[in-house]
């Protein structure tokens, strides 16, 4: 399915538009997004470069790049340090951290990759309670 979806950082000066996608939303146990998204995983949403588009604040876009990773870097919001789309470094795709978006993107999570790098004390949401607001005790 081809759908245009927007998404933001927490405070709302940077945007962006995608418009499509390639197929491919995952969830990433690897240290690495563990460690930028300060959670069990990254939920990530994969485009071309051509269907990525920054409708505002570009220029508070903040970039990370390690030396010694063949895909992996990051983007961040220079203002409210929210996680924001960035490019791999093979240049063939832009990574959307989904947390960001503020629209269905018209497909959803079909794999988890590098699971054997799960946190030790990770326990699938599945399994736990669920309450729609923060539970009174």
């Amino acid at each position: 399915m081809n759908v245009s979806s927007k998404g933001s950082c927490l405070c709302g000066e940077v945007a962006y538009k995608i418009t499509g996608n390639i197929g491919i939303f995952q969830y990433c146990h690897c240290s690495r997004c563990r460690k930028f998204t300060g959670s069990t995983h990254a939920s990530n949403l994969l485009v071309s470069p051509e269907q990525f588009t920054w409708l505002k604040g570009d220029s508070l876009v903040g970039y990370y790049s390690p030396e010694n990773t063949k895909h992996f870097a990051t983007a961040f919001c220079k203002q409210c340090g929210s996680s924001l789309p960035w490019r791999a470094k093979s240049g063939k795709v832009v990574v959307i951290p989904a947390g960001t978006l503020d629209e269905h993107p018209g497909i959803e999570p079909v794999q988890n990759i590098f699971c054997a790098s799960k946190a030790e004390w990770y326990i699938s949401p599945g399994v736990l309670p669920e309450y729609d607001e923060l539970p009174h005790k």
